[in-house]
């Protein structure tokens, strides 16, 4: 079983041994690599801006039919057509926001343009 200590020298000396094996501690452990360009960023704040970018989408393209409505006198089908046409934009960016988070920092990210096929 553990002693307690005795008076403040005791106490000096096991707060003194502790520092020493943080310190040591510290030296062994490797600090975590950071990588990827949005790995600076938490989970909830990626989720959120891919949330904003649907919803922006969304809003536009309802703002835009709206306007396009109001001039043309169609009052439902363009806002409704633009709706969906914001939506699929907003999805569109979202995954290349969801594709931005798996690209090594180093690596530039994959297109087919400019590879030679052996043709």
């Amino acid at each position: 079983m553990a002693k307690e200590p005795r008076n403040d020298s005791d106490r000096q000396q096991d707060a003194a041994r502790l520092r020493d094996l943080e310190d040591r501690l510290s030296r062994l452990t490797k600090a975590p690599e950071v990588g990827g360009p949005m790995a600076g960023y938490d989970k909830a704040h990626v989720a959120w801006r891919m949330v904003t970018e649907i919803v922006a989408g969304i809003v536009l393209g309802c703002g835009i039919g709206y306007g396009l409505d109001w001039m043309f006198g169609t009052t439902p089908f363009l806002m409704i057509l633009f709706i969906l046409l914001g939506f699929a934009a907003g999805i569109k960016v979202m995954m290349r926001t969801a594709a931005e988070l798996g690209n090594n920092p180093g690596k530039p990210p994959e297109t087919d343009e400019g590879t030679d096929r052996g043709d």
